[in-house]
Parts: structure tokens; C-alpha cells; sequence
């Protein structure tokens, strides 16, 4: 494989982050209209989704420790998908607290999501470091020069982590487009995405390459750990009633 082309290259990160932003507000207006949604309430929800997510990327992994300017940090500091989504749905909660709007938004934002995501990461995969050394002679290898600027190692086959995140919200895109008007009650479909990214982002942290921080696994998995009983419990909500339906027919 050829490395990263663009290793460390903030601007190209940016600009694949930008394309899938873009990408996302235009599936939401398709949506929006396949659902016969006219309520412009909805824009300034979407609006706050994004700033609250582009905030909470930034502000929930900020490093006091680091003595950086304002526009340092905000330009070239740490940022996390799991802290912009948090603040993306603190953001919708907040929209649609000053707005009035009291519907339930998930089933137009989880595939939108999912779209920039998509996009969002192949920037990730041009420009940072791809993950931990695969063990055997496949992966990413990266140059002298692209693995000082990663901390990495040269000449050693890499996990893509971010090519197997981009298949799964590929795949996920795929489901939600197929189930998007089957779900029981409105919203399930954004309840159902995150919790199967939390799987599965737990699952691919152990080859990301990020820091450990205790027991062997990093800040992002002892975060997922924390909200897992919220995930189950919301997962119930979707699924807990066709289960016990289906237990009772076996039953009868």
C-alpha cells in the first residue's frame, strides 16, 4: 500500500471533514422532503448538529496540560467522533429546546450521519496515523517521513482502522437506507446506529493505535464502557417489544 499522501496534512483533513458535512446536510434535505418534513424548524436543528458536534470534537478532548493558542487549538488540536456526536445530540436537544420542535429527528439524522462519516474518514485515512502494526507482511507502510510525523514505526504493515470504519458505515448506510421507514417508533434508527458504532468502535480501538490508558484499553472504549447501560437500555426501547411478542407465540 502506499502510506498516507498526505501525512499530517491538516487541510485535507479538513477539507474530506467539509465534503461530508456537506454530504450529510444534503441527504437531510432529501430526507426531510421524502418525508413531506416542512417544518423549517428543522434547519436551525441540523445547524446546531453540526456546530454543537464541530464544539464537542474539540472541547471534550481538550489537553490543558498543552499551552496553545486559541486558533492552535482549535486548527490542530485533538478531536473524537464519539465527543462530536455527543455534542451534535446536545446540540439537537438544545435546538429543539429554543425552537419548540418536540418530534423525534434520529430517523433523518442517523443515515446523514453515517454519510459524513463515511467521507469524513477517508480524510483520516490519507492523513493520520492508520493503526497499531498488523503482526504480519500486509497493511499500511509508511515512509521514514510519514511515520515521524505520526509517531509511528517505518517499514511496518499498519491496521487501516479507518478503512474498516469506513466499510462499516458503508454497510450501515446501506441498512438504514433498506430500513429507514420499517422501524417501530420514530427515531429507533439513530438509537440503533450509534449503539452498533459503539460495538463496533470498541471492538476496532484495540488496532487504532491510540493511547492506553488503563486495563489496556484507551480513553475512547472506558467512555464507551460508560454508556453502555444508556445504549442497552435505549436498544430495549426498539426491540424489547417484537422480542417479547415472538417469546409468547413460541410459547402458545
Amino acid at each position: 500500500m502506499i502510506g498516507l499522501p498526505f501525512a499530517g496534512n491538516g487541510l485535507v483533513h479538513a477539507g474530506f471533514v467539509g465534503l461530508g458535512i456537506l454530504a450529510a446536510l444534503l441527504f437531510y434535505a432529501y430526507e426531510k422532503r421524502r418525508r413531506g418534513l416542512a417544518d423549517p424548524r428543522l434547519w436551525p436543528i441540523a445547524g446546531f448538529a453540526v456546530a454543537f458536534g464541530a464544539i464537542g470534537s474539540r472541547v471534550l478532548t481538550w489537553d490543558i496540560s498543552r499551552q496553545v493558542s486559541l486558533a492552535d487549538w482549535w486548527g490542530n488540536g485533538d478531536r473524537s467522533i464519539l465527543a462530536g456526536l455527543v455534542g451534535a445530540w446536545f446540540g439537537v436537544l438544545l435546538a429543539k429546546r429554543l425552537t419548540g420542535y418536540r418530534q423525534p429527528t434520529g430517523d433523518l439524522l442517523a443515515p446523514a450521519v453515517a454519510l459524513a462519516l463515511i467521507i469524513g474518514r477517508i480524510g483520516c485515512l490519507l492523513t493520520e496515523l492508520p493503526g497499531t502494526p498488523t503482526g504480519g507482511a500486509w497493511g499500511v507502510f509508511l515512509t521514514p517521513a510519514q511515520a515521524a510525523l505520526t509517531g509511528a514505526q517505518a517499514g511496518v504493515g499498519l491496521h487501516p482502522s479507518f478503512a474498516y470504519e469506513i466499510v462499516f458505515h458503508l454497510a450501515a448506510f446501506a441498512l438504514m437506507w433498506r430500513c429507514r421507514d420499517r422501524l417501530p417508533h420514530p427515531g429507533d434508527l439513530f438509537i440503533c446506529f450509534v449503539s452498533a458504532y459503539a460495538l463496533f468502535r470498541f471492538v476496532v480501538e484495540f488496532v487504532r493505535g491510540n493511547e492506553v490508558l488503563w486495563l489496556g484499553m484507551s480513553r475512547p472504549q472506558w467512555f464507551l464502557l460508560a454508556v453502555l447501560p444508556l445504549l442497552v437500555w435505549r436498544v430495549r426501547r426498539v426491540f424489547g417489544p417484537s422480542l417479547r411478542r415472538e417469546m409468547e407465540g413460541t410459547a402458545a
